[in-house]
Formats: structure tokens, C-alpha cells, sequence
């Protein structure tokens, strides 16, 4: 069970994951001993994945986000785990996620400029039998974070 003080570390740890055990003790009123050990107990039983740095993508020379929807005509594991392999070798595809609906899957790609979308798209259909690839330019970005909401944990 996490009580308010763990959903508030959490919660800030997301935030800033470089934030001082010193600094996140004293927002949520415990002691740095304690503070880190419950940040030690909260990565041990998995609340905590990992920790990362988000990159600037703009300084990173990514600036440009597509939005990749594919159908395909294979449902067997065999076609899904190539599918997995031949993305995860690309590393501008950010994110892919399995759908249900109309597509099988979308493929987050970020790139330099939207022309280097072909390229990419090249890459997964040499490989891999498709039906249908429809992509979309995100225009603006109206929300970005991977925080999480920390009310519903138990």
C-alpha cells in the first residue's frame, strides 16, 4: 500500500528525476534517510521503472513528429514479433502501440523534416509485408509529458 507521501514522491520524481533526495525530503516533510528509503522501496517492488532524461528534440534535430497507421493483412505471432524487431531497430520510432479499431498499429516517428518520413517507411516495407500505411504530421504539439497520474495507485 502507498500512502500520500510515496504518491507525492512519485509524483515529483516524474517531474524531475534529478531532484536531491535532500530537496524531495523536505517537500514531502520526512527525513532524507527516510525519504530515500522509501525511493529505494518504491524501485524495488517496480513503481519506479527507471529514470531517464528527456532530450530536447528540437536541439537534437528531431523536431518533426509523424503519425504512422498500419493495417496489415497478418495476425499470426510470428509476422507480430519480425513487426517488433524490424521497429525497435529504428530509432525514430519513439513509440508503437497494437490498436483495435480500424488500424492495427501506430507508430509515433520523430524526425528531422517530414521528407525523412520515406526513408523510414522504406526501412519497414523491405523488410515486412504491409496492407496499408496512412501517416498524419502532427502540426502542433498540444500536450507532451510521460508523467502519469498517481491517484489510482493502491
Amino acid at each position: 500500500m502507498l500512502d500520500d507521501r510515496d504518491r507525492r514522491i512519485l509524483d515529483m520524481l516524474q517531474t524531475d528525476a534529478g531532484i536531491s533526495v535532500t530537496d524531495l525530503a523536505e517537500r514531502v516533510a520526512l527525513s532524507v534517510s527516510a525519504c530515500s528509503r522509501r525511493i529505494q522501496r518504491l524501485e524495488e517492488t517496480g513503481y519506479i521503472a527507471r529514470r531517464i532524461v528527456v532530450l530536447d528534440r528540437e536541439r537534437m534535430g528531431v523536431p518533426t513528429t509523424v503519425f504512422a497507421l498500419v493495417k496489415t493483412a497478418h495476425h499470426s505471432d510470428e509476422w507480430t514479433e519480425s513487426f517488433r524487431g524490424i521497429i525497435s531497430d529504428i530509432p525514430e520510432i519513439v513509440e508503437a502501440h497494437r490498436l483495435t479499431g480500424n488500424h492495427d498499429y501506430i507508430l509515433k516517428i520523430v524526425l528531422p523534416r517530414v521528407e525523412h518520413y520515406d526513408v523510414i517507411y522504406k526501412q519497414i516495407v523491405r523488410k515486412l509485408e504491409l496492407f496499408d500505411v496512412s501517416a498524419s504530421i502532427s502540426m502542433e504539439e498540444l500536450k507532451h509529458g510521460m508523467a502519469i497520474p498517481v491517484g489510482y495507485v493502491r
